[in-house]
């Protein structure tokens, strides 16, 4: 990929041209979708890419930069004018209720892979990183693992507003498992046990990538070492997706058996579950015994049910998306946003807190710093392409199984190998940027991103197995992931 990157002109312009694309319409993501009025191009006559000029906004004049563009020089906001000009910190958005969502059609690939949410979420997982420490950078929804089979589509089209609250993956669990006979439910417990080292083993792996990129923070470096290697980092990221993938063609194979063996009376029970709508799913009691079950095979069978009916009602685009949070989970973001939720009933986590918080990290930083987060989005979209695509070709494969054909195991380990390797260049990525904006942070805006950062002493801490505390970890040496060693 790239290298040797340098902060130049150019990135400076980007990153304008993203929070003026934010600004100009807020209820449309995709990439090309916001032009800019007729009075930016007449602003720019007869001056050259560079020059600043003033542009008259509806809320204001402010000062632009003359930028190149398919259509000619274009006047482009240095930054957006303020409603509050104070410069404080946005406070923590409180927990949603949830609300029954009218439109929801702009959830899709290309929404989560647009220049405007990979700009909010990489800035919030800046933001959670260099607020965090180790313990919150462990913490992972056990959802993200395999995620190939659209419950994340589900949860975040949901009509009824609930796909965030903490009883989302429980309701439709339950009534799937309220759908499957003894014999069904039998062949989800026994995958749990099949595969309950091997999500354990998953989680583990996950450590010494998260300690490395938290040495490269601090400059606790190895001796001998100038930072954190690409290569080795690719390498090994490719091996946790490796049992990532191995993990899924388990799943998918024992699942598809399960939904293959549905009689016409089940496939009518289920066909009143409606897929993105969870106001016609019923509350059903527990449909199993959990407290004879290890607390890790519980959540393994949770899983299974709840993916298990967005496979079945859903569709490979809605297994092929993610949310834009999916790539470079090591840094934190899911333990400011998603810790909190734990042990909580009916908890709904906020929607707007990645964008918020995000946008109140880069409001924070310098145009110098600014420019580092705004590269990223330039440097990774050849892998973020390719990781869809790639998805995509796991997905279609995967589906197979849904049809009793035969699916091709060291394909789906191939490519998700690959995968790996574009995660952990994507990681890499932002590590070293991260690292870099930390160094160059004032005293002043050190106390206002931790300002942005409040907690409740009864959260959990971590270090996180998933979602669950755990003592003294054991994590693997890191020297490898520095270039140092065999």
């Amino acid at each position: 990929m790239r290298s040797g990157t340098t902060v130049s002109v150019l990135s400076l312009v980007l990153f304008a041209w993203l929070l003026n694309a934010q600004n100009q319409s807020p209820q449309s993501s995709a990439p090309g979708e916001h032009q800019p009025p007729p009075q930016a191009y007449a602003d720019c006559k007869g001056k050259k890419a560079g020059d600043t000029v003033q542009h008259q906004t509806r809320e204001g004049t402010v000062e632009a930069t003359c930028a190149e563009s398919p259509q000619g020089l274009v006047a482009r906001p240095s930054r957006q004018p303020k409603s509050n000009p104070d410069d404080q910190p946005r406070p923590k958005p409180k927990a949603e209720s949830p609300q029954p969502r009218e439109n929801t059609s702009h959830y899709s690939i290309e929404q989560a892979t647009s220049d405007r949410a990979q700009l909010h979420t990489i800035a919030f997982d800046g933001l959670a990183f260099l607020t965090g420490d180790f313990g919150y950078d462990t913490f992972l929804p056990p959802g993200k693992v395999s995620d190939y089979f659209g419950f994340q589509y589900m949860r975040d089209i949901d009509a009824g507003g609930g796909g965030h609250n903490t009883s989302f993956l429980t309701r439709i669990a339950e009534n799937m498992l309220a759908v499957l006979n003894a014999g069904q439910k039998a062949q989800l417990l026994a995958l749990a046990k099949e595969q309950e080292s091997d999500i354990r083993k998953f989680a583990e792996m996950r450590l010494p990538l998260i300690k490395a990129f938290r040495q490269n923070l601090t400059g606790d470096v190895p001796a001998g070492s100038k930072g954190l290697n690409r290569t080795a980092v690719m390498k090994y990221s490719s091996d946790i997706y490796a049992l990532d993938g191995r993990l899924a063609f388990q799943r998918a194979k024992v699942m598809a058996a399960v939904i293959r063996s549905l009689t016409e009376r089940q496939k009518s029970a289920l066909a009143a579950l409606k897929f993105g709508d969870s106001r016609t799913w019923a509350d059903v009691p527990e449909q199993l015994d959990r407290r004879s079950m290890p607390h890790e095979a519980n959540v393994a069978v949770m899983t299974y049910a709840s993916e298990m009916f967005s496979w079945y009602a859903g569709s490979p685009e809605a297994d092929t998306y993610f949310c834009p949070e999916r790539h470079g989970m090591y840094f934190g973001g899911f333990g400011m946003k998603t810790a909190p939720a734990m042990g909580k009933q009916n908890y709904s986590i906020s929607t707007s807190l990645t964008a918020n918080s995000g946008e109140a990290f880069l409001d924070t930083l310098t145009d110098v710093q600014r420019s580092q987060i705004a590269q990223l989005i330039v440097l990774q979209r050849r892998d973020l392409n390719e990781i869809v695509a790639t998805r995509r070709a796991i997905v279609t494969e995967l589906r197979r199984f849904l049809s009793g054909d035969s699916v091709d195991e060291p394909k789906v380990l191939s490519l998700s190998r690959r995968y790996g390797e574009l995660d952990g260049e994507m990681s890499y990525l932002y590590a070293v940027a991260f690292a870099a904006i930390d160094k160059a942070l004032t005293q002043e805006q050190r106390q206002k991103l931790l300002a942005m950062r409040t907690s409740n002493p009864s959260d959990p801490k971590g270090p996180f197995l998933y979602s669950s505390p755990m003592r003294n970890p054991r994590v693997d040496k890191t020297d490898f992931l520095f270039g140092v060693g065999p």
